[in-house]
């Protein structure tokens, strides 16, 4: 069984390969731009040339891309979207608006003429299919695993760093797993908007399994044995954007916290880990503090004796006072997401999980 796995990210989109024929250390493997990333210089290059733009697609991930939009727009050129493509930079149209994009109906985008058009999409598969057919791998794929961070759509006047966290708070009282993050197409939460514009663009005959990015890199890194042997531990996903924490013991989530990682610094994070090992997190001062917010399960005080990183940015925690462990499931930290994944997928599909738990197995 072959699945291609993407997690996508603010800086790189990680691509694997999962074979269940082969170890997971041969499983091929990309790292490569994100979509928000490669949109972000198309955008730069129609800046340079003066030339007026029109965005349609559906929701995709900001950042870079709503950044070099303003830019475009900062510089007196004029930037329209449909309505999907819009909802990138904000779920409230007016608020895209007052960005300064024109919002234009699919008909009205249909009439523009002396536009350059770019798509806005968060995968891409024919330009997967290219990059792999280049060194002979086939194109064939029995399923699609899709990672994404959503904030979800937010009702008009509500936080969207609220709703975030309420959401992840309704998943886990749901079901107290990592894997409880992780849909089959048509169980995608409606206000899920990113993860469904995924499922909009994956071809509709191909199963499709979708997830948040923290979770998944959380839940790969428990692929590394030295984080799996652990029977207590807190693991950290820093992200380019986002840091999510989770306090693991006794095979359940024993806390959450989510921020923003440009807002933190080690000492800050070192003093979160110990609030969240200690069971004093708040949630109100946390989201005060401009993250997400926190959740305690069990506010019982535990030791912090072992800590383990993931993500681009997991430098952050260089020098930290709890001495992280770099977590590196099957030698490679890029493809933490990407496992994460694959983990969950054998959770969920109860047909193919000893074949699936039986490859990964094999690995160190």
């Amino acid at each position: 069984m072959r699945v291609l796995a993407i997690d996508v990210g603010t800086g790189t989109q990680d691509i694997l390969l999962f074979d269940t024929e082969r170890e997971p250390e041969n499983c091929l493997k990309m790292v490569m731009p994100s979509p928000t990333v490669m949109v972000a210089e198309r955008i730069r290059q129609a800046t340079a040339r003066g030339a007026a733009l029109l965005l349609t697609g559906v929701t995709m991930g900001g950042g870079p891309c709503a950044w070099a939009a303003k830019a475009h727009i900062e510089a007196g050129h004029p930037v329209y979207a449909t309505p999907d493509a819009a909802r990138t930079f904000n779920d409230d149209l007016d608020e895209v608006a007052r960005m300064g994009v024109q919002v234009v109906s699919e008909d009205e985008a249909a009439g523009l003429q002396s536009v350059e058009r770019i798509a806005m999409r968060d995968f891409d598969l024919e330009a997967i299919r290219q990059a792999l057919a280049i060194f002979g791998v086939g194109g064939r794929f029995d399923l699609l695993a899709i990672a994404v961070f959503d904030h979800g759509n937010a009702p008009p006047g509500y936080s969207d760093r609220q709703f975030r966290f309420d959401y992840l708070t309704e998943r886990l009282a749901t079901r107290n797993h990592l894997a409880s993050f992780a849909f089959w197409r048509q169980d995608i939460p409606p206000i899920m908007t990113r993860l469904l514009a995924v499922s909009r663009t994956a071809p509709a005959d191909m199963p499709l399994f979708v997830m948040d990015t923290a979770p998944a890199a959380v839940l790969g890194a428990l692929e590394d044995p030295h984080v799996g042997a652990v029977a207590r531990s807190v693991a950290v996903n820093v992200g380019n954007f986002h840091t999510l924490a989770f306090r693991l013991g006794n095979g359940r989530i024993e806390g959450i916290f989510e921020h923003h990682t440009g807002l933190l610094t080690r000492d800050k994070l070192d003093a979160l880990l110990t609030q969240l090992a200690e069971g004093t997190l708040d949630h109100a001062a946390l989201f005060a503090d401009h993250g997400h917010g926190a959740l305690m399960f069990d506010r019982q005080p535990v030791p912090l004796d072992f800590l383990a990183v993931t993500g681009p940015r997991r430098s952050l925690l260089t020098g930290s006072r709890y001495k992280p462990y770099m977590a590196v499931p099957y030698g490679d930290m890029m493809m933490t997401g990407c496992w994460g994944m694959v983990r969950a997928l054998a959770e969920s599909w109860p047909e193919r999980q000893e074949e699936i738990e039986a490859a990964l197995s094999r690995g160190s």
